[in-house]
């Protein structure tokens, strides 16, 4: 991973954003890691918010119980780890 300080990622912002689009950059102020720069389709970002409408679909069903046929075999694991995925 390649790393730039937060006055060369300032300076050079272009540039920077040039670089994240081959991989991940870290932004460093006084050694330390603060913050990282990645490309947009690095970031599924609308996958992820069907991801969660899906998640909201399968507890609204869940939560209708006996209703529905397909709810009715969701355990309360099932949705947990439905949640924690999108998260």
């Amino acid at each position: 991973m390649e790393h730039v300080t937060a006055v060369a990622a300032r300076n050079r912002f272009g540039e920077l954003l040039d670089r994240a689009q081959r991989g991940p950059v870290a932004v460093t102020r006084h050694g330390r890691t603060v913050a990282y720069v990645v490309a947009a389709h690095a970031m599924p970002v609308a996958d992820l918010a069907e991801r969660r409408a899906q998640v909201v679909r399968w507890y609204a069903a869940y939560r209708q119980g006996a209703a529905n046929p397909a709810a009715a075999r969701l355990t309360d694991d099932d949705v947990a780890a439905l949640v924690h995925e999108v998260r």
